[in-house]
């Protein structure tokens, strides 16, 4: 399927250049002078080579279909991970490099989308949120208020994040999985 350029969407696996790729960060640029493009930095699916590439609204790309199917995590071994798949019980490994730094999200029992190319898995699709839990943080100060900035956090899995200032050790928070941002509290 053919999408303009300015269309590309993080996540998006594109074929560019005879090359399948996975559109990591997008930007859109007006400058002063001439016209509008989208600042894309894409991944290549088969080694994670960085690319950033300018697409301008009028260029066309091919977006490509992918096979998607749920899979549990089981564990970790070495640099690799290993699935289940949740209708036919079969596992599956695959290389930790594929992870990046999303590899700290992996929780045992978590399920996950896995999306594949030609029977090739390319991708993995985590949910949008994630509950932990903060195992470190510095102290709330008496008068700060809600508007006040951010302090740091470490959760359970080893991540570092910002929090409001009324978030303590032991308590539950829900994280977005795609920038690290914190989202709410939880019971």
């Amino acid at each position: 399927m053919k999408i303009n350029g300015n269309e590309i969407r993080p996540g998006n696996v594109i074929r560019h250049k005879d090359v399948i790729w996975i559109a990591i960060k997008i930007s859109h640029v007006k400058p002063g002078k001439g016209g509008a493009f989208a600042q894309v930095e894409l991944k290549k699916a088969s080694d994670g080579t960085k690319l950033n590439e300018r697409f301008r609204s009028s260029e066309t790309v091919e977006k490509l279909r992918l096979e998607s199917k749920k899979y549990q995590f089981l564990f970790l071994e070495d640099k690799t991970a290993h699935f289940m798949d949740n209708e036919t019980f079969e596992q599956i490994q695959l290389s930790t490099d594929i992870l990046e730094e999303r590899l700290s999200f992996l929780q045992e029992g978590i399920e996950l989308e896995i999306e594949s190319f030609e029977g090739d898995p390319i991708n993995i699709v985590f949910p949008d949120q994630v509950s932990l839990c903060v195992t470190e943080t510095e102290p709330t100060v008496k008068g700060q208020t809600a508007a006040a900035s951010y302090k740091p956090a470490k959760l359970e899995n080893g991540l570092r994040v910002m929090v409001p200032p009324f978030i303590e050790i032991g308590e539950n928070i829900i994280i977005n999985t795609s920038d690290l941002s914190y989202i709410k509290r939880t019971e």
